[in-house]
């Protein structure tokens, strides 16, 4: 499958509506963004399950704003409409080849529990924050 241009418009159906998404922010004017197009593409090629996707960060200015993108290339990936993954940089074939394997071998399962886990641990410290401003005060 080719890569496909996502705006904000676009950008949550085709998280929502696929198991795995790759999506590349990119800029025209940005040159390692230039030279991770065709390896981009090329995967894309290969991994016919997966949506390769493209938000140009100029265009898409409020979308990048969203997700903190401060670098570019930057590469995210969603599994299970879950962000496993995001770093800033141009990877080689290999390296994201790399990554794609991780991602498919993922056990989605443990990835929701963790989630969870860190969902519960943010609200239980909120809590105990709380419980430490009253005994404080």
């Amino acid at each position: 499958m080719a890569t496909v241009e996502l705006t904000k418009d676009t950008f949550e159906e085709a998280i929502l509506s696929n198991d795995t998404v790759l999506v590349d922010f990119w800029a025209e004017w940005c040159g390692p963004c230039r030279a991770f197009a065709p390896v981009f593409e090329k995967l894309s090629e290969e991994h016919p399950d997966i949506v390769f996707a493209k938000v140009d960060t100029e265009a898409e200015q409020e979308l990048a704003g969203y997700f903190q993108i401060r670098s570019i290339p930057t590469l995210m990936a969603f599994r299970d409409n879950i962000g496993v993954f995001s770093q800033p940089g141009a990877l080689p074939e290999k390296a994201l080849a790399d990554l794609i394997e991780q991602i498919n071998g993922l056990d989605m399962d443990e990835v929701r529990r963790e989630v969870a886990d860190h969902h519960d641990h943010e609200h239980a410290d909120h809590d105990h924050d709380h419980e430490t401003e009253s005994a404080q005060a």
